[in-house]
């Protein structure tokens, strides 16, 4: 019982940083430096499956205007 409830939370904390990321970037998409810095933010606290539903949104949520930080952010991050 105990493990099924910390299952619920965990997948729900999962949730609402991905949820997070996307609030906070549609909040500093007025600026390029500060969207960069939190995107590349967001990158490092994501699982692998977040970031790519972080990477699809943040595309089809931003294209054209911040494209090239987008793929930017996600390859360099992708090295580290």
């Amino acid at each position: 019982m105990v493990f099924q409830h910390l299952k619920i939370l965990a997948m729900t904390l999962k949730t609402s940083m991905l949820e997070l990321s996307k609030q906070v970037l549609k909040r500093v998409s007025f600026d390029k430096t500060l969207f960069r810095k939190e995107l590349t933010k967001a990158i490092g606290w994501l699982k692998p499956d977040e970031k790519l539903l972080l990477k699809v949104w943040c595309l089809s949520t931003f294209s054209p205007m911040y494209r090239d930080i987008v793929i930017d952010a996600f390859r360099t991050m992708a090295k580290v």
